[in-house]
């Protein structure tokens, strides 16, 4: 039998990694920059997380959510220790795409109403609503395309005006840094007005962290930086370090009824030890500090570059623009330096999501990469 052939895929081999280095069958040491869609966190194979998790399904891996998991309870805890969003209750799925799912057919529940606000160069996932919400014609189907979906430019409050006064929106979903669509952010004036139209138009705001969250930009989630409180906030990615898991964060305006929501494999035993362990880790070797950090640097470096067009995103969730094409860079950099990195909607930016325990002297390595090949 052969797989059904919808990835390209570059001819590489992983077979073990190491915090911020893949090593293939060769034993060829790569550099990751791009920890696969932003979903390294901690770095591979960190020693805390291997031990928890190897300790708990010596236990217990899985049993249904039919049953008491105090696991589940300690991370609700330590979210909200961590991230400061305290007037939330948390509801576990298997990843971003089931996260939003979850987040639009709550906010349906809720308003009683069914059409979604979304953005241009949007991506929230390739499910039923998820990607229909998304600003990609490709790749949706037209059983997807049934739902009820508007796209206006990210930034636009005067265009959210224009539909949310229809009455008949039930969400407005956003990344607050557009992760596939090229790492483009609004202003916190931007994001304010678009929380204020929500309240004042009964239309829960959706704040998609799936890529942003847990740490990735320095501020727990990106949306902090904007002084806002979304009424729903989707995660997965960087979560679990590589274990499958999403969640939402729902305020507690909205309630809970049995059987509102649920999932056979969500928050299960593995998928909780996982996630704690993400966030021991975040805690104790201050990683979103380090993002930072090393963030500030990796701008300051950029700015010696020829041929960059603009520095995208914050914290390590960055973007190189260029007045080129990138995907000859990319391929050089992969097979020539051996660097991962990604790409974007926008064919012109390299995107750049390592694992947040990324060092200065990684950066220098890229950097002296990209110097090669650009001058």
């Amino acid at each position: 039998m052969s797989l059904f052939n919808v990835y390209p895929l570059f001819d590489i081999t992983p077979v073990k990694a190491k915090d911020v280095y893949v090593f293939d069958e060769n034993d060829t040491k790569y550099l990751d920059l791009y920890g696969g869609h932003a979903v390294i966190s901690i770095g591979h194979s960190h020693p805390e997380y291997v031990k928890n998790i190897s300790e708990q399904v010596g236990k217990l891996g899985f049993y249904s959510n039919s049953i008491q998991n105090p696991l589940q309870i300690e991370l609700s805890k330590k979210l909200e220790e961590l991230s400061g969003c305290v007037d939330y209750q948390l509801f576990l799925c298997n990843s971003g795409a089931e996260a939003n799912e979850n987040a639009l057919k709550l906010a349906s529940f809720h308003t009683d109403k069914k059409k979604v606000l979304s953005f241009k160069n949007s991506f929230h996932g390739r499910t039923s609503a998820a990607v229909a919400v998304t600003d990609n014609p490709k790749i949706i189907a037209p059983i997807n395309a049934q739902q009820s979906v508007e796209f206006v430019a990210l930034g636009d409050l005067e265009a959210v005006e224009k539909v949310l006064c229809k009455n008949d929106v039930c969400a407005v979903i956003v990344e607050v840094i557009q992760g596939i669509g090229g790492l483009d952010e609004s202003t916190t004036a931007f994001y304010q007005g678009l929380s204020e139209l929500c309240k004042q138009y009964n239309t829960v705001f959706i704040a998609d962290e799936i890529q942003s969250g847990f740490g990735r930009t320095g501020d727990f989630f990106a949306f902090q930086k904007h002084g806002i409180d979304p009424d729903i906030i989707s995660m997965a990615k960087g979560m679990g370090n590589g274990f499958p898991i999403g969640g939402i964060l729902i305020h507690s305006d909205i309630k809970a009824s049995m059987g509102l929501l649920g999932t056979t494999f969500g928050g299960n035993h593995l998928a909780c030890a996982a996630s704690l362990s993400v966030l021991k880790v975040l805690e104790d070797e201050q990683l979103l500090q380090n993002a930072k950090d090393v963030s500030t640097y990796f701008k300051e470096k950029a700015k010696t570059l020829p041929n960059v067009k603009s520095i995208k995103g914050r914290g390590l969730m960055l973007g190189l623009e260029f007045d080129f094409n990138i995907s000859e860079l990319r391929k050089k950099l992969i097979f020539e330096h051996h660097i991962f990195t990604g790409n974007a909607k926008n064919p012109n930016v390299l995107r750049i999501l390592p694992p947040l325990t990324i060092q200065k002297h990684h950066i220098d390595v890229f950097f002296e990469a990209l110097q090669t090949e650009l001058t």
